[in-house]
């Protein structure tokens, strides 16, 4: 598309290639990708809804900083079993154990969303989602984690790719799963100012 250069630019505190693709879908391609390299450990009984939140907060703060005058898009995508916050899978070994302890039954996708305006004002959201994901054999997992699609992507799966023929339910915003919650996104944009006009 093209940008309305009476408008402040708009940087997305990410390198996600998915929310690329999600802002993508409507119409809204970043004028700047600046992704926040941030601690994302969570903090002592850190809820997975709050560790979201803190995060795309955070991250969004700290690319501000760095581009004034400008609207900043930030977000993070929690994946969680009652409490307990899984990883974003980085080894064949942590990927592995999210399948297992995701396999049979239902968890929840949370998004933590953060705009800061270029006057600086702060707009968020927390979305979340439920998944369920059937009960998996040893040969389908194995041959999951051997697609390589798990890396990097929280709880370990990936709903766009092989993972969504897992999933026989889900509860709530798609886009949450996937890594931003469009409707919300379009919300906060909107709240600060931006315009695709």
């Amino acid at each position: 598309m093209k940008n309305n250069l009476n408008r402040a630019p708009l940087v997305l505190a990410s390198a996600s290639p998915r929310r690329l693709d999600l802002l993508a879908q409507m119409g809204i391609t970043p004028d700047h990708i600046a992704p926040a390299d941030l601690d994302e450990t969570p903090l002592k009984a850190e809820t997975p809804d709050a560790h979201a939140l803190r995060l795309a907060i955070e991250k969004a703060r700290a690319v501000a900083a760095k581009h004034p005058a400008s609207i900043v898009l930030a977000a993070d995508t929690v994946v969680a079993c009652g409490r307990r916050i899984l990883p974003k899978a980085e080894s064949e070994a942590q990927a592995r154990e999210c399948l297992k302890i995701l396999s049979g039954r239902r968890h929840r996708v949370y998004n933590g969303i953060c705009v800061i305006g270029a006057d600086g004002t702060e707009h968020t959201a927390i979305t979340n989602t439920i998944v369920r994901i059937k009960a998996l054999s040893r040969v389908e997992a194995e041959s999951y984690i051997a697609s390589g699609e798990w890396h990097g992507k929280a709880g370990g799966y990936a709903i766009q790719g092989r993972a969504a023929a897992f999933i026989p339910f889900i509860s709530g915003s798609y886009s949450t799963i996937v890594g931003l919650s469009l409707y919300d996104t379009m919300r906060l944009l909107n709240r600060a100012g931006y315009s695709q006009d």
